[in-house]
């Protein structure tokens, strides 16, 4: 009986390893698992890992690719799955599907919320609060996280931790992901025995401050048994970093008189070690103060917040009486929340003390005088001021600004940048006939408003005299410019216009002289007594003098002051046309092929320098040349064309034709032209004139005239 049973169960192990064997041999193409449960307990922060799933096509995974059903999730090439951004705690499952060039397959990820007791429990033991948990049907894998500090010192390698399975002999642990053989290669190994976790040089928190890494388990021959799990490696913080200020040059501003506790700036520092770790936690202090007077504790900071505040009365921050007005701090931060074995980093904050306008300006005099001459524009007198505030600051820049006396806008002030005094201008000039004083009053401000418990005294207004000095002003042409109207070619010696000029001296009796100027073309002359301008030549409106029918003339008018004053005025005549230029042909030469079947020989136009009416309608007629009429045709176009018509061909040669034409002026003006023809060879679209260089006359115009020689 007792043979018969170790039979039995040495059959039933023969069965088992069979299986196994069989199991290790056969690989079914795709997803090892087609189905996974996640255990969510909280909402998943952006690159959080989810789950990976594990594909085999049996052939290499050549040309392998995944796609997932929830667009909000990523999954990378090795099959691990990560949410692309945040996400609520009630993610939905989803499904992957890989393809690959010699199969394809899905998988369903199913999100468990909360999980079963079992699984809380492992949490709990493992304490991986936070964080996801993948069950799978057939689970002997865990990888309980692993805490690890920075800067541990030698000697490496080290062991940190143990995956743990209930799988016994014939099995090797495998360790795959950033830190192992991807970069930053070679920093974690794994026992592929033991399944121990070895760390295998120093770390830095600043550099990584964790390591996810996936655990598999496979048989000798490197199939996969179980996994991958994710091992995560949390890397412990230690205070190696000192805190930092990185935005300076530090500079802030107070204004003077400022209430106590007044914000100046903030300084903050920054400190690389971890932000949940006293390590990070800095306190701030002001370490030195330059100078130290009047108080060497002007100032304070807030020791958590950088805030620098002032801590003395507003009458101790009067830039008038302080000694300096830019005090320097050495400010320090300390990190471990400012315990003594923490480490420190300084900077220098510099504040400046900012004027306020606590001073009005004030007026060095009561009253200011200044003289000027009729006709002068530009500056008269500077006003001066005092202000003891800092200069160069709107709280020290006047603004002058004239209140009464200036009802003709003749005055202006403006302010000079460099010493703050006020320029007083003449900006339209005085008449010393009209008033020969003026009293103004003149106000001056500062360009930021004066302090509340200031104002603006009688010492900040003053009174300016103008006295006025009379000088001899030119006459003055009224009206300027003179403007007439006159026909071209009236006879010399006609009365074109009397210029009129007065005398501005009103209080003086002068007497005026007329002079011409600039008489461009020599057709006027002026009465130096009473200013009649007369021609002394015609008058042509044709003329190169004269631009658009107007012809300007510059006369002259004296006084006799003493020194005696000049001025000009202008006189424009606009000049009616006259029919007094004759009409002309255009063009005077025209060539013709001899053998061209169209007889146009060519358009004829006329040109006239009078104006319409006295040019255009023009009227053309051939001229007077015996038997003319019988070769030539001039047939009207319109007002100012006519068309040049042959009536039989003719052979090469030049004929010259006169053209009459008359303009339409009143009475009419006509002028004869001879035009030119060219009778010319023109073969493969040449024309040859060059035969056609002696006139030609017919045999019957050369009897005609030799009939009539004799009958003279």
């Amino acid at each position: 009986m007792e043979h018969k049973t170790q039979l039995t169960l040495a059959f039933l192990l023969v069965q088992v390893l069979l299986q196994a064997f069989a199991v290790n041999l056969d690989c079914t193409p795709g997803f090892q698992e087609k189905s996974y449960q996640v255990l969510q307990s909280s909402a998943y922060k952006k690159d959080q890992f989810i789950v990976k799933v594990h594909y085999d096509d049996c052939s290499g995974n050549e040309g392998l690719e995944f796609a997932i059903s929830n667009p909000d999730l990523r999954v990378e090439a090795d099959g691990s799955v990560f949410a692309a951004k945040g996400m609520e705690a009630t993610m939905p499952g989803f499904f992957i599907q890989a393809t690959s060039i010699h199969a394809q397959d899905s998988a369903e990820v199913q999100i468990e919320r909360g999980g079963d007791n079992h699984s809380r429990i492992l949490k709990e033991a493992l304490k991986m609060e936070n964080t996801s948990i993948l069950h799978r049907r057939k689970r002997s894998l865990i990888a309980p996280p692993i805490s690890f500090p920075e800067n541990q010192r030698g000697p490496f390698p080290k062991v940190i931790g143990r995956v743990i399975t209930d799988r016994q002999d014939g099995i090797k642990f495998q360790l795959h992901g950033k830190g192992v053989e991807e970069e930053p290669k070679g920093v974690f190994k794994i026992n592929d025995q033991s399944g121990e976790v070895i760390v295998t040089r120093s770390l830095d928190r600043e550099h990584m401050d964790m390591y996810i890494l996936q655990v598999e388990i496979t048989d000798p021959t490197g199939k996969l048994l179980e996994g991958p799990a994710t091992l995560y490696i949390t890397i412990i913080d230690q205070n190696d970093n000192k805190p930092l200020f990185r935005e300076g040059p530090y500079v802030g501003h107070v204004l003077e008189s400022s209430p106590t506790g007044t914000t100046v700036m903030r300084m903050t520092a920054y400190d690389a070690d971890d932000p949940n770790t006293d390590n990070a936690v800095l306190r701030y202090s002001i370490i030195q103060q330059t100078p130290e007077t009047p108080s060497p504790n002007m100032f304070y900071i807030d020791p958590e917040k950088g805030d620098i505040v002032t801590v003395v009365p507003p009458s101790i921050l009067d830039r008038e009486t302080l000694e300096v007005v830019k005090y320097e701090l050495i400010v320090q931060a300390k990190d471990m929340a400012g315990s003594d074995v923490g480490l420190t980093g300084t900077a220098t904050a510099t504040i400046v003390i900012d004027d306020k306008n606590d001073h009005a300006p004030v007026f060095t005099k009561s009253m200011f005088q200044a003289t000027v001459n009729e006709g002068f524009t530009g500056i008269i007198v500077n006003l001066t001021v005092e202000d003891n505030d800092d200069p160069a600051t709107g709280a020290w820049r006047a603004v002058y600004t004239i209140i009464n006396g200036n009802p003709d806008m003749n005055f202006k002030i403006e302010t000079n940048p460099k010493n703050n005094e006020g320029m007083l201008f003449v900006d339209k000039s005085l008449d010393y006939e009209r008033s020969a004083f003026h009293t103004l009053l003149i106000k001056v401000e500062n360009e930021d408003p004066i302090m509340p418990e200031i104002s603006y005294g009688a010492s900040s207004t003053t009174t300016v005299q103008v006295t006025v000095l009379d000088a001899n002003e030119p006459p003055v042409f009224n009206p300027d410019p003179t403007i007439v109207v006159k026909p071209e070619n009236i006879p010399v010696g006609s009365v074109v216009v009397t210029l009129n000029a007065t005398d501005q001296d009103i209080l003086q009796k002068q007497t005026i002289k007329f002079a011409p100027f600039q008489d461009p073309a020599g057709w006027l002359m002026i009465n130096p007594a009473n200013g009649t301008v007369t021609t002394r030549a015609a008058l042509d409106r044709e003329s190169t003098y004269v631009h658009d029918s107007q012809y300007t003339a510059l006369f002259l008018a004296t006084d006799n002051g003493v020194p005696a004053a000049t001025g000009t005025g202008t006189l424009i005549i606009t000049m009616l046309d006259v029919n007094d230029n004759p009409p002309s042909v255009f063009p005077t030469v025209a060539k013709f092929c001899e053998d061209s079947k169209d007889l146009n020989v060519a358009i004829l136009g006329a040109t006239d320098k009078d104006l319409h009416p006295n040019a255009d309608p023009f009227k053309f007629q051939l001229g007077k040349q015996l038997g003319i009429e019988k070769t030539w045709k001039v047939t009207q176009v319109n007002s100012t064309h006519a068309q040049l018509r042959l009536l039989h061909t003719l052979k090469r040669a030049n004929y010259i034709l006169p053209i009459v034409v008359t303009d339409g002026g009143n009475p009419p003006l006509t002028n004869s032209t001879d035009v030119l023809v060219q009778i010319c060879s023109c073969k493969k679209n040449k024309m040859d004139c060059s035969t056609a260089n002696s006139l030609h006359i017919s045999i019957t115009l050369l009897l005609v005239s030799i009939i009539t020689l004799f009958c003279l």
